[in-house]
């Protein structure tokens, strides 16, 4: 396996690491697999070093994540501001995953930016915001922060000494992020890094089963109303939307994380290129989007122009302010845009 660092930047990484004893470690706003297994996983490395550690994320995980081995004590700023702000008062180093600006940390994102503490940013995004950084480890041809963080890992020793449990977090977030390993995942590299974790006694086939299949009834209804009544297609079939509001997410008793992995469903259609699903936040006053391709359809620049937002090629997300209606339009004015690329 290739080093992830030069030996020189190595030497940095390792000082910075060694330098530091109470270490805050956080994911972005409504953390995927690949923020908590990632944020988990370095944690439980960081302890092993003899490191104080908390994690913290601005908002909940969804439920199907939270049988991650360490989850239960994650903090959530949302439901503990007091103990947060204590946290990161402390903190000598804070630990950037999954993420490459503080905007992505939403309300979190100034108590970090005021703390006094060195800040390391590891991420697989693009256009990492690098003020006030002290060390960056940005990979974006890297499948998820979960991969990067277990290239860093076995180049610093730790592999002989990683668990089950952190190589079950690992796992879980090179998985979540590539779909089951459907896109964004070609490089041969990261099914050596899947045998390596598989030396560890994981169990792939429980973990896709607690994260892909064990949803309620109602999930399972709401996935049937959405492609019954909401979905729409535009550009002869190329490109597809649905929306969902509060009020029907309420009647189908929503919880958080239900509605994981459905922009993908529409890209089972033959000739379809792009997804966007558009839905009411339940918290604040606005449009959550996601987008989805497959070849080499731009999300990302999609995101960037229309949805205040950005990520990868073949998927990315991002926000519009309310009304719903009015975020239609913004999507139907993007497809327009970009239906030279459809």
């Amino acid at each position: 396996m290739s080093p992830l660092l030069s030996t020189a930047d190595l030497l940095q990484f390792m000082t910075l690491i060694r330098d530091s004893r109470h270490v805050a470690i956080c994911g972005h706003r409504g953390p995927d697999g690949d923020a908590m297994g990632s944020a988990l996983a370095w944690s439980a490395y960081l302890q092993g070093l003899g490191k104080q550690v908390s994690v913290v994320m601005p908002t909940p995980p969804p439920d199907f994540l939270r049988w991650l081995p360490g989850s239960k004590q994650v903090v959530i700023y949302q439901d503990n501001p007091t103990l947060t702000a204590s946290i990161m008062a402390e903190a000598d180093l804070i630990c950037c995953l999954d993420f490459n600006a503080l905007s992505r940390l939403q309300d979190l994102q100034h108590l970090v930016a005021a703390s006094k503490a060195k800040r390391l940013i590891i991420d697989h995004h693009l256009n990492p915001d690098t003020e006030g950084i002290s060390f960056l480890v940005s990979r974006p041809q890297m499948c998820s922060t979960c991969e990067v963080i277990f290239r860093l890992i076995h180049q610093l020793g730790g592999f002989d000494d990683m668990t089950p449990q952190t190589a079950t977090c690992i796992y879980t977030g090179m998985m979540t992020d590539t779909g089951g390993f459907t896109y964004n995942s070609n490089d041969p590299e990261v099914y050596e890094i899947i045998s390596l974790l598989l030396t560890k006694g994981i169990d792939k086939d429980r973990i896709y089963r607690q994260v892909f299949h064990v949803f309620s009834i109602d999930r399972l209804r709401l996935q049937g109303f959405i492609l019954s009544e909401k979905l729409q297609f535009f550009e002869k079939g190329r490109a597809s939307v649905f929306t969902l509001t509060r009020e029907e997410m309420k009647r189908f008793r929503y919880v958080r994380g239900d509605l994981e992995g459905f922009v993908n469903l529409p890209l089972q259609v033959r000739g379809l290129s792009l997804s966007i699903s558009l839905r009411e936040d339940t918290e604040k006053d606005v449009i959550r989007c996601s987008l989805r391709s497959v070849g080499s359809f731009p999300c990302n620049k999609m995101a960037e122009q229309f949805f205040h937002g950005g990520g990868h090629l073949n998927a990315s997300g991002g926000e519009l302010p309310f009304p719903l209606e009015e975020a239609l339009k913004t999507a139907e004015r993007a497809i327009e845009a970009f239906r030279d690329l459809l």
